[in-house]
């Protein structure tokens, strides 16, 4: 399974608040817009740029912009993130959106290389808070997440479904059943995030001069995102999700067995490869012993005749000293 260098980004509700939030010797507030960012000295440069990314992207696929402010917390390292979260975060998270507070809190500079562009994890999580902001409430985690993550641009998701050979044996599970996986463990946590993101990315090509413009109008509406999907696109929810579990099988479990069966070549050849060789080596060996044993018996055979022929040479002069003796 390949490793995101994204990670996992996620959003949690029904958190208690942090601990330590406010504590001024720790951090220090920097603030512009509609943000404010709580830093240690130590991530203060990376909360600016931060920021500056934020103010300049403040706009998100189909919604209005967002109004509501939001406070970005950067922990120095990982046990400070848990204790900020203040509990249900999962080992494999790397920032987390609390809508209810307006909150997200992500890992700063001490992050290790998994965690990915802190750029497009802060982006990903200020998208859980722009939904929930328009919706008035939380969407199903599928859509949630896998609105996230297409918002926030993480098209190597997809890699993790090309290698997937699970999708062409099984196939691709239902919208509920991502829920299950987006909550799992790291390898179906992986699964989950791109299933989801590549659902949100193909409803949002069913119209693409307006995107998922029209299904949040009417998702606000309607209360409904069957009553949206048909009124937007012409699909019922499931429909939808009937074309797309075909499509999506079709499209990604053929790569990955392609992949699979690359790899068994691979790993066939590296098994019997060397047999192979040394069986060739033999039969080169062979090959020129019989050639050599050929040419042994030519040249014997033309020796044979040669003497043959100086035999009745011999012969025939014996005559000719008869001849003229007579």
């Amino acid at each position: 399974m390949l490793k995101l260098l994204l990670g996992f980004c996620l959003t949690i509700t029904g958190l208690g608040r942090a601990q330590g939030f406010a504590d001024p010797a720790e951090t220090e507030r920097i603030a512009a817009g509609r943000f404010t960012f709580v830093v240690t000295r130590a991530d203060a440069g990376l909360a600016k740029h931060l920021l500056a990314d934020a103010l300049a992207r403040d706009t998100f696929p189909g919604l209005p912009r967002p109004t509501r402010h939001a406070t970005v917390m950067i922990a120095p390292d990982e046990t400070t993130l848990h204790r900020w979260i203040g509990g249900g975060f999962p080992e494999w998270g790397i920032a987390v959106a609390i809508p209810e507070e307006w909150r997200i809190v992500m890992q700063g500079r001490g992050a290790n290389a998994s965690a990915g562009d802190p750029r497009t994890t802060l982006r990903h999580e200020l998208a859980h808070l722009a939904l929930y902001e328009t919706m008035r409430g939380a969407p199903p985690r599928w859509f949630d997440e896998g609105f996230a993550s297409y918002s926030a641009g993480e098209w190597g998701r997809d890699d993790v479904l090309a290698s997937s050979i699970v999708l062409a044996l099984r196939g691709v599970p239902r919208f509920a059943a991502l829920d299950t996986m987006i909550a799992g463990g790291t390898v179906r946590a992986e699964q989950g995030y791109a299933l989801a993101h590549r659902a949100v990315a193909d409803i949002a090509a069913l119209d693409p001069r307006g995107g998922l413009t029209l299904l949040f109008r009417y998702w606000r509406e309607t209360g409904a995102l069957d009553s949206a999907l048909r009124q937007a696109y012409g699909l019922t929810l499931d429909g939808f999700e009937a074309t797309w579990r075909k499509t999506t099988r079709r499209r990604y479990g053929g790569l990955a067995v392609l992949g699979d069966l690359g790899f068994a070549s691979l790993v066939l050849f590296l098994v019997v490869g060397p047999f192979w060789l040394i069986r060739r080596r033999r039969d080169r060996a062979r090959l020129a012993a019989l050639i050599a044993a050929d040419e042994l018996a030519d040249q014997r055979e033309r020796e044979s005749a040669l003497d043959a022929l100086l035999g009745e040479g011999e012969h025939f002069g014996g005559n000719d000293d008869q001849i003229k003796g007579m």
